[in-house]
């Protein structure tokens, strides 16, 4: 009986301390999925402030390439 009562304190035990170490694992892989998600969440923002940055100077250049066309029609007209 003694080993019995033994066996299962051992085993409950060895229980006992894989669902600690199951619960760690699940907290774990919450906090690693977290991470993740605001790296990809920052990863998108810099890309997209590259994209509009991108744009605004692509826009920029159109609107001086209009300002010169403007300015030599303008000069085409004058004479």
């Amino acid at each position: 009986m003694k080993k019995v009562a033994l066996t299962v304190a051992v085993l409950a035990l060895g229980l006992a301390a894989c669902e600690t170490k199951t619960e760690n694992a699940v907290e774990n892989t919450a906090v690693e999925n977290a991470v993740e998600n605001d790296a990809m969440a920052a990863d998108n923002a810099v890309d997209n402030a590259l994209d509009a940055a991108g744009n605004a100077v692509e826009n920029a250049g159109e609107a001086v390439d209009n300002a010169a066309d403007a300015t030599a029609n303008a000069a085409d007209n004058a004479m």
